[in-house]
């Protein structure tokens, strides 16, 4: 059973560490998708009010040592406005506080991700200081045997907290219990990147939607031609299997029947949509590339998710970031606010994607929080994380 903050009446005024996954987008020192650090809120107050003491603690980015601009400052300027009396601290500075603390990126010392354990379980002891139990808030990290998610939570008594308890609730009824119809709906550029979760959910589900840079793979193995639109060669043998696979499961397959076509990869480019079989017709001829899935298809996708009881949303169906190229990920975001049902933003570019057109987070059922560890949990791999908490 997973042990959560539900058996802790009080802390009793000691130090308590909570491993948080505030790994959240920063560009120029700003902070363009908080969504992982209001996550958090709700474990950090309740250890307070429980009269414990928070010393916070994350990584960062994947920095070869110490590196500057993958610093956790302005994560602590942030969190500063709600925490006035906020602390920051290097993991090598760790003091009795009686304020809130948050340590700089883990990830500076090489001991939080060595494959060394001795080495990892000498940084999580420095890292507890004084503090005598262990919170793991952060679920996007509990796929890791790292120093600050697995030795520290092994070290002393230690529990889930409320993020990770959410995450696992809808990651259940989405793998175990969900209601149907339930479609999936996948983005995003590779499908080497999906392959866990579409051999794990095929089985499970009613509707498969393919967008994005993927939806090219898929059609190229379909025989259609799709210009210089980003293509995994190595990988059309296993589309044209899921293919089959979910002709066999009963499984409906939906395809992009339009493209948006862009004369090259850029915000600014000239546009064509084109219907799936003509892509070979665009003005563009074969240097076209398709940078999002066309009105027609977005239309097709949104009718499908509003008619379903379960949508699993992971990844965007274009090139979002530019606003021309941008429509196909904004309509489906949208139908997944209509939909009466469990609605799932999993997480990553998704999330950036529906805070970047402005949904307010509870339009959906849940964002995900847990990235790539979200995904292992659905294809049933074991996290080390998850099992150093359930006794």
């Amino acid at each position: 059973m997973l042990r959560t903050l539900d058996s802790v009446e009080s802390f009793g005024g000691e130090q308590v560490v909570i491993r948080c996954d505030l790994n959240v987008p920063i560009s120029d020192g700003q902070i363009k998708d908080a969504g992982r650090i209001h996550a958090a809120y709700e474990t950090i107050d309740e250890v307070l009010a429980k009269n414990g003491r928070p010393v916070i603690c994350s990584h960062l980015g994947r920095p070869d040592g110490a590196d500057e601009s993958l610093s956790l400052r302005p994560v602590f300027d942030y969190l500063s406005e709600k925490y006035s009396d906020l602390k920051f601290r290097s993991p090598e500075d760790i003091r009795t506080e009686d304020s809130v603390v948050l340590l700089e990126n883990l990830r500076f010392d090489s001991r939080e991700t060595t494959k060394d354990a001795a080495e990892r379980e000498v940084f999580a002891r420095q890292l507890l200081g004084n503090a005598k139990h262990v919170v793991i808030d952060g679920f996007g990290v509990v796929h890791r045997k790292q120093a600050s998610v697995y030795e520290m939570a092994k070290i002393c008594p230690s529990f889930a907290g409320r993020t990770i308890e959410k995450e696992l609730s809808v990651l259940e009824r989405l793998s175990k219990s969900p209601t149907r119809p339930y479609t999936l709906v996948l983005g995003g550029s590779k499908v080497s990147d999906k392959l866990g979760v579409i051999d794990a959910l095929l089985p499970k589900i009613d509707k498969l939607l393919i967008g994005g840079g993927m939806m090219f793979t898929f059609l190229k193995a379909m025989g259609y031609e799709v210009g210089s639109s980003l293509l995994e060669n190595d990988q059309l043998d296993t589309a044209r299997g899921y293919i089959k696979r979910a002709t066999e499961l009963g499984v409906e397959l939906v395809l992009p029947i339009d493209v948006t076509v862009a004369a090259s990869f850029a915000a600014d480019a000239e546009l064509e949509n084109v219907d799936t079989d003509s892509f070979n017709q665009t003005r563009f001829g074969d240097s076209g590339m398709g940078l999002d899935i066309g009105p027609k298809s977005a239309a097709l996708f949104a009718e499908a998710i509003i008619g379903s009881s379960t949508v699993f949303w992971n990844g965007p169906m274009g090139v979002f970031e530019f606003d021309r190229f941008a429509q196909g990920t904004k309509t489906v975001a949208e139908a997944l606010t209509r939909m009466d049902g469990l609605s799932v933003v999993g997480g990553g570019d998704s999330a950036a994607a529906v805070r970047h057109f402005g949904f307010a987070d509870n339009s959906f059922g849940h964002i995900s929080t847990g990235g790539g560890a979200s995904l292992e949990y659905l294809e049933g791999k074991p996290l080390p994380g998850l099992e150093a908490l359930i006794d």
